[in-house]
């Protein structure tokens, strides 16, 4: 018994180590790599990146799992041998459990193709924003992606709380930060109101907008105007688009909203009390209530 143990018992035992150092290992070194790679691309803005160094988060997160998986299934293997199970005999009934594995597990495995196809095709990477549309869901999940494996997408939601979303789940995304995004704002305007002259202010806060040194840098050109978007008996909605930086269109749609209003009120001119207000993570526009007096 003791030459067992100081012979292959402690070859396993060695066998099962080196496999955990090896792995936390790896997982030690894609951490670093993935920080690297947030560093270099964003210089502190998680939103904020170019697709590549998305591409290549996700890819080095992905990589990262299959070694680890890789590393202890190899380890596992080695030990088996060394404790004097015959590895060619557990070949049939491994196929077989693989089989059955198969059927029943056939979700997980959609889980895992749909991801490849996520990662391979750049659909969405760390740190984008996006809304994800989960087969039989009713509501889409939306948030900031923190984390995309083979088998599950991990959202941060603008409340803080965690979504995980299996792979195969999802039926539609849609990506608000994909090179660059869109600020749409429809402004009310009363019909009794000059539409050239509305238009003529809602020009002038783009402009100012688009050289105010705090703002600037989230904007990749000035604000336009495109004129009347719906009109009905009390009111006219003009529309006002700006590109920006992706993920930055929350923050620059809010902040030309008060602008117009600032500059309506110093032309004596007023706005009605709700604002009509485009939210790229619908197909549609969606009527939110801003409280503008």
């Amino acid at each position: 018994m003791l030459g067992w143990l100081s012979g292959r018992g402690l070859e396993v035992v060695l066998i099962i180590l080196g496999s955990v150092l090896l792995a936390r290992f790896v997982g030690w070194a894609g951490t670093r790599i993935t920080d690297r790679i947030d560093r270099n691309a964003t210089g502190g803005d998680a939103l904020v990146r170019s697709e590549a160094a998305k591409h290549r988060h996700s890819l080095t997160q992905v990589l990262t799992w299959a070694a680890i998986v890789l590393i202890y299934s190899i380890s596992v293997f080695f030990a088996l041998d060394r404790l004097g199970v015959p590895i060619t005999g557990l070949v049939a009934p491994a196929t077989v459990l693989g089989v059955g594995l198969g059927f029943g597990a056939q979700r997980i495995v959609g889980d895992v193709l749909a991801g490849f196809f996520i990662i391979t095709e750049r659909q969405y990477g760390f740190g984008d924003v996006v809304a994800i549309q989960v087969l039989g869901g009713m509501e889409p999940a939306s948030g900031t992606v923190e984390d995309v494996t083979l088998r599950v997408t991990r959202l941060r939601s603008p409340d803080g709380e965690v979504v995980t979303v299996p792979n195969g789940q999802i039926v539609k995304v849609i990506n608000l930060s994909r090179d660059w995004a869109r600020a749409v704002v429809d402004v009310p305007v009363p019909t009794s109101v000059d539409v050239n002259r509305a238009n003529e202010v809602l020009r002038e806060v783009g402009r100012a907008a688009f050289r105010d040194p705090a703002l600037r840098p989230l904007l990749l050109d000035p604000p336009s105007v495109m004129g009347v978007e719906s009109l009905d008996l009390e009111q006219v909605n003009i529309r006002v688009v700006a590109r920006t930086l992706p993920g930055k269109q929350f923050e620059v749609g809010r902040d030309l909203r008060a602008r117009v209003v600032q500059a309506f009120r110093s032309q004596g001119m007023q706005v009605p009390q709700a604002a009509t207000v485009h939210d790229p993570a619908d197909d549609g526009a969606t009527a939110v209530q801003e409280g503008v007096r």
